[in-house]
C-alpha cells in the first residue's frame, strides 16, 4: 500500500501538531502517531512554557538565564529568535483553544522554575501539556486537510540515495516506510516534505519519566539516512521523579521547588546552599547530581521534597495532579515530603538543523525534542522545550511551504517495502533480553556521573548487542518492538561516542575524569555521521 501527501508529519505532540495545523493551509497533510494521538512527552509536561511578558521581565533576562543554564554551549542568536517568538507562540496556542491558568482579575498567571530569574512560565495548573494537547489534538482532528494515522510506527526514512543505491549529496527526502501496527502491513508513505516530530529518548535509559514512545526513532532514523547529529551526550536527569515501587516514574514538577518547596535529606536536612547559590532553584543538571551524590554518600535511594509549610489549600489548587496521584500512592503531600530520584527526561542533543528545522537531507526537517537547534546547549533551561516545539514547528511550516512552491524535481520510483525471506519470529525472549540490557547499561555506565572507563565498557557491550539486533532484524518480519529496540540501541551507540568524544564536564555531561570545562578545546557542538 501506498499514500502520498504534500507534508508528511511523524510525531504528534506539540512540535508536529502545530507544524500541521500551518502547513495544512498550503497542503496535504498526513500526521503519523505511535500510538494515540495524545500519547505524547507533550501531554506529560506539568511546568509550561516559558515567554516574557511581566513589565519587569524582558528578553534579554530571559536569554542570559538561557545561556548559563546551557552552560554557554548555547547559540546565542537561536536562543534569541526563540525567546524573541515567545509571546508569539502563546498567541498561537490560546488561538488554538488553550486555556492557560488565570488570576483572579483574569491576567494570565505566571510561575518561576529552575534557574529563571523571573515568574515568566505560562501554566494550566499542573497539566500544561495535557492541556496543550488537548487543544492541539482538537484542532487537527477538525481540519479538511489533515489526515490522522494512529498506531503507526515509522520504520525507515525513504530518500533518494536509498531509491537509487548510490549516494548523492545532497541527499533528499521522500516520504518515510511506516508500520501499521493493527494490520502488520508497510505501508510506502510519499511526501514531499518529511517532518520528524518523534520526541526524545528516556526510555534508553532504565529510569525515565518519558511515555513509551520515546525511544529515539526519529535520531535513529535520521542517522541511518546519513543526516549530522549532535550533542547527544546531553541527557537531562529531571532531579525529582516520585519514587514508589508502583508508580512508573511519575514527574513532580520543577514548579513545586519553584513554589517554595525544599529538598531534602532522610534526616531533614536542607542540602542544596550547599551546591548552588540558588539553591533549590538551581538548573537542573546542578540539582541532579547533587541529589545522585547526596544519595551515595549517604546510602539513600531517595531524597525528600518537602512543601508541607504551605497552606493545604493552595497546594491542592495550585498542584491537583501530583497531589491526587500522590495521594494514589499513600503519600499526603500536604503533610508529608515526596520521596524523589533523578529519572532520564530530556535529550538536548539530536537531529542538528538550521534555523528553520530543515537537516542536511533536503526536505527533511527535524522539530521539538528530536532537533538540535541550538538552544538548549549543554543543559535546558526549565519550560523552553515546549515554546521551542511551537516556534520550530511555525519556521519549519513557513520553509517547507515555500519548499513546496519550487519547481518540482522528478522524483524517483518509490519501491514497495520487501520483506524479503524473513519470518514470524519465535524467539521474543531475545527482544526483551537486548532491550533490558541496553537500558541496564546505559543506566550504569553512562548516567548523572561519568568515566571514561564506564563509557568504553558500555561502547564495547552496545556495539555487540547492536550486531546481534542487526542479524536478528534482517531475519524476521518487523514488529513495534524490534523497531524500537534497533532504535534506542542505536541512540544508546550515538550517546556514548559523543560522550567519549567530550573530555571535558560541562552541563549535562559530568565526567570524573575531566572534571573542569575546557573552552578552548570543547566549547562547540559534538558533531556525528554515519560512514557509508
Amino acid at each position: 500500500m501506498k499514500t502520498t501527501s504534500d507534508f508528511l508529519v511523524i510525531g504528534s505532540g506539540i512540535a508536529g501538531l502545530s507544524f500541521a495545523l500551518k502547513a495544512a493551509k498550503h497542503g496535504t497533510v498526513a500526521v503519523v502517531a505511535k500510538r494515540q494521538l495524545g500519547d505524547t512527552a507533550t501531554a506529560l509536561a506539568q511546568g509550561g512554557i516559558a515567554s516574557v511578558s511581566a513589565t519587569d521581565d524582558s528578553f534579554a533576562e530571559h536569554i542570559t538565564d538561557t545561556m548559563v543554564a546551557g552552560a554557554y554551549l548555547s547559540d546565542e542568536a537561536v536562543v534569541r529568535m526563540i525567546i524573541e517568538n515567545g509571546p508569539a507562540a502563546i498567541a498561537d496556542l490560546i488561538a488554538w483553544g488553550t486555556e492557560f491558568s488565570r488570576n483572579a482579575d483574569q491576567s494570565y498567571a505566571l510561575t518561576r522554575e529552575g534557574g529563571h530569574s523571573h515568574r515568566r512560565i505560562f501554566y494550566a495548573a499542573d497539566a500544561t501539556g495535557k492541556e496543550v494537547e488537548r487543544a492541539l489534538i482538537s484542532a487537527v482532528s477538525q481540519h479538511p486537510d489533515i489526515t490522522l494515522y494512529e498506531d503507526h510506527i515509522a520504520i525507515d526514512l525513504i530518500t533518494e540515495a536509498k531509491v537509487k543505491h548510490r549516494r548523492i549529496r545532497p541527499d533528499r527526502a521522500l516520504g518515510a516506510y511506516i508500520l501499521d501496527i493493527k494490520t502488520g502491513e508497510v505501508v510506502t508513505f510519499g511526501a514531499r516534505m518529511t517532518i520528524l516530530a518523534t520526541g526524545g529518548a528516556g526510555k534508553v535509559y532504565l529510569y525515565t519519566c518519558n511515555p513509551d514512545i520515546a525511544t529515539g526513532d526519529g535520531v535513529a532514523m535520521a542517522y541511518r539516512a546519513g543526516a549530522t547529529i549532535a550533542n547527544m551526550e546531553f541527557m537531562q536527569f529531571h532531579p525529582t521523579t516520585l519514587f514508589h515501587p508502583h508508580a512508573k516514574s511519575f514527574l513532580i514538577s520543577e514548579a513545586v521547588r519553584g513554589e517554595g518547596a525544599i529538598l531534602r535529606r532522610r534526616d531533614g536536612h536542607a542540602f542544596m546552599e550547599e551546591y548552588h547559590h540558588l539553591k533549590d532553584l538551581a538548573p537542573r543538571d546542578i540539582v541532579a547530581r547533587a541529589i545522585d551524590h547526596e544519595m551515595k554518600i549517604h546510602g539513600d535511594n531517595c531524597v525528600f521534597l518537602d512543601i508541607t509549610h504551605k497552606d493545604p489549600a493552595y497546594i491542592k489548587e495550585r498542584f491537583p495532579t501530583i497531589h491526587e496521584t500522590c495521594l494514589q500512592y499513600g503519600i499526603d503531600i500536604t503533610t508529608e515530603p515526596i520521596p524523589v530520584v533523578p529519572a532520564a527526561h530530556y535529550l538536548c542533543g539530536g537531529v542538528k538543523v538550521d534555523t528553520w528545522g530543515e537537516s542536511d537531507i533536503q526536505n527533511l526537517f527535524a522539530i521539538g525534542e528530536v532537533s538540535c537547534t541550538g538552544l538548549h546547549g549543554a543543559n535546558r533551561l526549565a519550560s523552553n522545550s515546549l515554546l521551542e516545539g511551537i516556534v520550530y514547528g511555525k519556521r519549519a511550516a513557513e520553509r517547507a511551504i515555500e519548499r513546496l512552491a519550487e519547481p518540482v524535481i522528478p522524483y524517483p520510483t518509490i519501491e514497495a517495502w520487501d520483506n524479503g525471506n524473513a519470518t514470524s519470529s519465535d524467539e521474543a525472549v531475545v527482544i526483551a533480553q537486548n532491550w533490558d540490557e541496553v537500558r541496564r547499561c546505559m543506566s550504569n555506565y553512562v548516567g548523572i556521573v561519568r568515566s571514561q572507563k564506564r563509557l568504553e565498557r558500555a561502547l564495547r557491550r552496545i556495539k555487540m548487542i547492536r550486531e546481534e539486533i542487526d542479524d536478528y532484524y534482517w531475519d524476521f518480519l518487523v514488529t513495534p518492538d524490534l523497531i524500537e529496540l534497533r532504535n534506542i540501541t542505536t541512540v544508546a551507540e550515538l550517546i556514548i561516542r559523543c560522550a567519549l568524544e567530550r573530555r571535558e564536564s560541562r552541563g549535562l555531561h559530568y565526567n570524573i575524569d575531566y572534571p573542569e570545562t575546557d573552552d578552548i578545546h570543547f566549547k562547540r557542538d559534538t558533531i556525528i555521521r554515519k560512514n557509508f
